[in-house]
């Protein structure tokens, strides 16, 4: 029975491929599977990412009833102080 790809294995083999790809030791033929692998697991993540994101909207209650609340962007800046 296989595994079945989490998000993290998805995103660490979207990173191994990135890195693969940037290297340029790749004969065009294998670079071309590389990138599309790549896509694949792009489209994995970002599908995995929606459906938390609706399961946070779902979840986030505001007075008594179900509202979605916008994450706020992280200042990466502030976050150091």
């Amino acid at each position: 029975m296989a595994k079945k790809t989490t998000f993290e294995d998805a995103l660490a083999k979207l990173e191994e491929i990135a890195v693969e790809l940037e290297d340029g030791d790749l004969s065009l033929d294998a670079a071309l599977k590389k990138f599309d692998e790549g896509v694949k697991m792009a489209a994995f993540c970002n599908e995995k990412l929606e459906e938390a994101q609706q399961k946070v909207d779902l979840l986030m209650k505001k007075g008594g009833t179900l509202s979605a609340v916008p994450f706020k962007p992280r200042n990466d800046e502030s976050d150091l102080e």
